[in-house]
């Protein structure tokens, strides 16, 4: 490729915070559940990046970027029939086989939403205002899609999009209160490759009580690394997540707590491309600890990116963990 830019690039990235930045100077996108992926496109031939500088294209055979010479930032996405985004199905596609990709590109087809253009023929855009950026990324519309969010069921799969940008606080508000975030852009910020600056981004916060069904090891020894989460599904007790991250005390502590409801039996989650083979299997508790956690997003019955402690609930008998409470909206 000659493009003024060559892959890897480093994606620029996003501050977290807790409220939007209503009355800044910015614009606001919904915060898309898919794969951060950068397209290089010179001529009829495409790369496409991830997020940690891997080719992706062997994946995603369907897309079909439109030829010439540009650099885009954007999201690799997959949405069920109500336009709904499927992240677990969008995992699904990496997979070593070809003739399985082959299968699920047809099956469950992506689409890519570009929201930022990086550089346009020989020209290089990092250093460009976003408002810049994005007027040129919307110049080219006659070769993309332009979504809108309240049709997505309406995109064709394996289609190029651009996503919906909106300077109205109301729209930004929406996006926070029916999907999994608000984005919050700066007009007049440069592309920074890397960096957290320029952009926030602003997660749905939902929270449920679940039952701690088992603890996974810490890497040290005698200490706990994990707690299995469980919801109740009919009288089944299922395991719809985990929580971590707590601290060296707090792993050590736990030990103590746990050890008198162990049963002496073992659980394991089903093994993903994304554990690097490592051991899953836990030590099962009888049912009777109960914590409150916070989470961002559930999807096929699962809470993803993991949970965040809030609180222990001795007030709340464990059969009031209902499956049916879990939101994976």
């Amino acid at each position: 490729m000659t493009l003024p830019l060559e892959p890897p690039i480093k994606p620029q990235l996003a501050l977290t915070r807790k409220q939007l930045p209503l009355g800044e100077e910015g614009a606001y996108e919904q915060k898309l559940d898919g794969f951060r992926a950068i397209v290089f496109v010179d001529g009829a031939e495409a790369y496409i990046q991830s997020r940690g500088a891997k080719a992706l294209g062997r994946y995603f055979p369907e897309l079909s970027f439109p030829p010439g010479r540009y650099v885009l930032d954007g999201e690799l996405v997959i949405r069920d029939a109500e336009g709904n985004l499927e992240f677990d199905a969008l995992q699904s596609r990496i997979h070593p086989a070809e003739s399985r990709i082959a299968l699920l590109a047809r099956e469950i087809p992506a689409s890519y939403v570009a929201f930022d253009l990086l550089a346009e023929g020989d020209e290089s855009l990092l250093e460009a205002p976003f408002a810049e950026r994005r007027a040129r990324l919307e110049a080219a519309s006659p070769v993309f899609t332009v979504i809108d969010t309240a049709n997505t069921g309406l995109v064709p799969p394996g289609s190029i999009e651009i996503s919906e940008l909106s300077a109205d606080p109301a729209r930004a508000e929406e996006w926070l209160a029916h999907t999994e975030g608000t984005m919050a852009k700066q007009l007049d910020a440069p592309y920074l490759p890397g960096k957290r600056r320029g952009m926030a981004k602003v997660k749905r916060e939902r929270e449920i009580d679940c039952v701690v069904m088992g603890w996974r090891p810490g890497k040290e020894e005698g200490t706990v690394g994990s707690l299995i989460l469980g919801l109740y599904d009919g009288e089944a007790l299922r395991p719809v997540g985990h929580i971590s991250g707590f601290s060296a005390e707090a792993k050590r502590s736990m030990r103590a707590l746990l050890e008198p409801l162990e049963t002496g039996d073992s659980g394991t989650a089903e093994p993903s491309r994304w554990s690097g083979g490592r051991d899953l299997e836990w030590v099962a508790l009888r049912p009777e600890l109960v914590i409150e956690v916070g989470y961002d997003h559930a999807a096929a019955g699962r809470i993803r990116h993991g949970a965040r402690f809030r609180r222990f609930r001795d007030d709340k008998d464990p059969r009031e963990c209902r499956f049916e409470l879990l939101d994976q909206g």
